[in-house]
Formats: C-alpha cells, sequence, structure tokens
C-alpha cells in the first residue's frame, strides 16, 4: 500500500476531501484509522470508549489524497459521556463527504448497529460498509448481515493485518469522485511553505486544556465533559490567526505515575508526554481556582528538560475573585520559578478573556525560541558580563579563563564557552552567565543550554626538520 503518514500532513490536509469512520463503540474503528493513515497515532485498546474526540490523518492512495476522521463510538440512545462522544460523531458526519460505518464481523450486527445505518441513511451521502475483524475466509459470511442492512458496498477487511483494505480505499476514491485531492504539490512549493507552528497544550486533568483549544477554534472540536480525562488521544487541529498557521494540540491531562491505575491511561500520559518531543511551544495549563501546585511543577520540569519553548496558562480565572488575581498570579511564578522565562498568562476559556492573545504570544516566543545571534555582537557583550563579575577561583587558587562564546544551535538556543577549567566553573556562575544573555537578548519563552568546552591552545609552528 503506497498511504503513510509523514510530519505534519494532518495540518496540510485542511481543503480536501473527507472521509470519516463511524459505527459504535470497540468494532476497531482506530485501528482501521491507523491503517489509513498509517503508523499507530491513535490510541488503541480493547476498551469500549477510548476514542473519544474526532481525530484527523491524511490518506495518500494512489494519486488521490483525503482526510480521514476518526470517531468516538456512536450509540444514538446512550447518555451521559457516551452522549457528549455523541456529538463530536455527528460533527464528523456533518463534514464528511463519505461515510465509512464499521462493524464487527467477530459479534455480528447488533440493535445499536442498525440505529447507526438508519442514522447515516437519512443523511443522504455516500455510504461505504467495512466489516471489520474478516482476518480469513472463515469469516466471510459475516458479510451478509453486512448486506443485509440495506447498504450495496460492503467490504470485509482486517484493520489489524491489511485484508480488504486496498478495496476499500478504490471504493472510497471513486465515492470521493472528482473531489479527492491529488498530490500535485511540487516539492520546491512543499519546501517552501513555512511549516505550521505546533502548540502542545499540556497539564493535569480538568484544567481546562480542550475548552481552550475550543475556545481559539469557536466550535467544540475537543469533547469536553466535568468528568477527568476525557481526552485520551492527543488532538491535532489545524488553526490559522492572521497570516500564520498553527495545529493546536490537545493532551490528555497528566498524572502522577503512582496515580496512573490503568493501562489506558498510562498509554495516553505517555502519548501526552510523547506530544513534548513533536512539539514547538508548550503551553502549560494550570488550574487557577486551585493555584500551581507541586504536580504543576513536575510537568514544567518536563517541559524545561525537553528544550520546548513554552507559556504557562492560568485558566478558569472567572473563579477566582479579583482581590485574589494577583496572589495566585505570584504563587504560581514562584512555584515554577525555574520557569520564570515563560510568559505567565491570566485567562478563562468559559469567558473567552486573554484566549485570543495566545496564537501572537505563541509565535513570539517561537521567535525567540529559533533565534541567533551573531558571533562578533556576542562576544562582544560577553567580555562585558565577564569582566561585570569574573569567574572564581578554580582548584588550588587557579585563575579561570573565559576565552570566547558561539552560539551553536537554536530551538533551543544553545550556546559553548570555551575556557581552560570547564568542570572548574560552577553552577552558580553558569546560571548568572545565562541571566546576562537573557538580559542582553530577551529569549522569552524559551530556555538556554549552556555549555563549557576546553579551549584547545594554538600549537606552536614546530621548526622544519633539517635535511
Amino acid at each position: 500500500m503506497s498511504h503513510r503518514r509523514g510530519g505534519d500532513r494532518e495540518a496540510q490536509g485542511e481543503g480536501l476531501p473527507v472521509l470519516s469512520l463511524v459505527g459504535r463503540p470497540n468494532v476497531g474503528k482506530s485501528s482501521l484509522f491507523n491503517r489509513l493513515v498509517g503508523g499507530r497515532p491513535a490510541l488503541v485498546e480493547d476498551m469500549p470508549g477510548v476514542t473519544r474526540d474526532r481525530r484527523y490523518g491524511v490518506c495518500d492512495w494512489g494519486p488521490s489524497r483525503f482526510r480521514v476522521v476518526d470517531t468516538g463510538g456512536l450509540d444514538p440512545k446512550a447518555a451521559g459521556i457516551l452522549a457528549a462522544m455523541r456529538s463530536q460523531t455527528l460533527r464528523a458526519v456533518d463534514e464528511a463527504d463519505v461515510l465509512v460505518l464499521v462493524l464487527d464481523a467477530a459479534e455480528g450486527v447488533t440493535a445499536v448497529d442498525e440505529d447507526v445505518a438508519d442514522l447515516l441513511r437519512r443523511t443522504g451521502k455516500p455510504i461505504l460498509v467495512a466489516v471489520n475483524k474478516v482476518d480469513s475466509s472463515l469469516r466471510e459470511s459475516a458479510l451478509a448481515e453486512g448486506y443485509a442492512l440495506g447498504f450495496a458496498e460492503v467490504f470485509g477487511v482486517s484493520a489489524s493485518h491489511g485484508r480488504g483494505v486496498a478495496e476499500l480505499l478504490d471504493a472510497a476514491v471513486t465515492a470521493l469522485g472528482a473531489g479527492s485531492g491529488t498530490k500535485a504539490a511540487s516539492a520546491e512549493d512543499a519546501a517552501e511553505a513555512e511549516p505550521p507552528i505546533r502548540i502542545a497544550f499540556v497539564g493535569k486533568p480538568n484544567v481546562g486544556k480542550s475548552s481552550l483549544v475550543n475556545r481559539l477554534l469557536g466550535e467544540d472540536r475537543v469533547l469536553v465533559h466535568d468528568q477527568p480525562g476525557t481526552t485520551r488521544d492527543p488532538i491535532d487541529t489545524p488553526f490559522r490567526a492572521g497570516d500564520r498557521e498553527f495545529v493546536l494540540v490537545d493532551t490528555a491531562g497528566l498524572r502522577r505515575r503512582r496515580a496512573i491505575d490503568t493501562q489506558t491511561e498510562a498509554v495516553a500520559a505517555k502519548m501526552a508526554r510523547d506530544q513534548l518531543a513533536r512539539a514547538d511551544v508548550v503551553a502549560l495549563v494550570i488550574d487557577a481556582s486551585l493555584g500551581a501546585t507541586a504536580e504543576d511543577a513536575k510537568l514544567a520540569s518536563f517541559i524545561e528538560e525537553s528544550g520546548r519553548a513554552s507559556l504557562v496558562i492560568l485558566n478558569k480565572m472567572d473563579l477566582v475573585r479579583r482581590a485574589d488575581t494577583n496572589r495566585r498570579m505570584s504563587g504560581a511564578r514562584e512555584v515554577l520559578d525555574f520557569v520564570g522565562y515563560a510568559p505567565f498568562l491570566p485567562m478563562s476559556a468559559f469567558t473567552g478573556r486573554g484566549v485570543g492573545t495566545i496564537p501572537d504570544i505563541a509565535a513570539k516566543v517561537f521567535g525567540e525560541w529559533s533565534r541567533r545571534v551573531a558571533t562578533s555582537e556576542l562576544n562582544k557583550n560577553f567580555e562585558e558580563i565577564v569582566a561585570r563579575r569574573l569567574p572564581p577561583s578554580g582548584p588550588a587558587g587557579k585563575h579561570i579563563k573565559l576565552y570566547f562564546i558561539t552560539q551553536a544551535d537554536i530551538r533551543p538556543p544553545t550556546f559553548f564557552v570555551s575556557t581552560n577549567l570547564p568542570s572548574a566553573v560552577g553552577h552558580p556562575y553558569r546560571r548568572y552567565l545565562v541571566n546576562q544573555l537573557r538580559q542582553a537578548y530577551g529569549f522569552e519563552g524559551s530556555p538556554l543550554r549552556l555549555a563549557l568546552r576546553a579551549h584547545r591552545s594554538k600549537r606552536k609552528a614546530q621548526p622544519k626538520a633539517r635535511e
């Protein structure tokens, strides 16, 4: 198969036709989604309700390209959190050009399957039926039940093994028709396009990450429910603000490892941590009504260690009395003093206060994270920095010399300092150098890395040997 997933292709899928995978819980929609877009981007476990939000990917099939939407289980008569999942799924149904009804060959057609089929039939949209878990010819008899629902195109597939998926994709491309996208963009165009800035929203469960994303998007793109942990998969959503493209990543709530009590939560937490490595900017979301906690500080340390640009959002400020606002802000800065370089932003996803500033501030810290300083300018300031505070003496009173500084890398900005005694320069003086670099150049929202390296003395020219 030629379908595969790469980089930020979800963000490149805007404007492509949409194929939505729909069905009752636990029939294998996420496994089929993974098969169609390539890799394993969706959380899969043998438990109903693991997928709760709409997930997007891009499928390449021959010359065609289209978006694939993975949805939570649809039960038209469900209540509680399943009802909230239903509203997310119905949005995916509304935006789809083609619908794929996914059934389970092992369990056969159930009353819920019949209800879902009736709901989809009323849309008037093209419908393909994928009878999943047909891992061998022994299960092909299950196709008869799929045909009994009254649809003309029924395919036996195995999401886990790939059986029958090619035939399903051929039918999907035909159903999408002339609207299916083509891979016409040249490599030069792709190279010139500025990649979107990935903003990952991380934090403890129930701090309002999904609500912030929805407020930015102006729609209920991700599931919001008063039950903590309703986001399981990281949800990638393309977003445009002004002339800049972003990808908003809503992640599962992170908790202390000892508080994670199910395999699903453990996998979801790992996927959320993995998003740090893929993000450009990480927004740590804190519940302002509770204040910053030691757990928030631990998450902040993960972000700092990842080297990503960052900002701290104190959400739910609508629940904080005006007289307590400054106290909550200063308290958060005190708990998270080691990431004091990050902007601290009070806001409320509920009222919308301050939320609109996120894209501009994220773009600003991304720019600082990507900043490079000319070596000549850097060394001119470095001489003054060292002159203001000389390094302490080394072992046995030996004088420490700092010769020059270079910026070795960006994202995060990384500096090398040449010295005669690297191991003798302690943490306090290293911190002084970092603080002075920040004072001179800003780098707001970006961690800085400083490494000291042994100076290579110039070798004296050796006299030529006499002949």
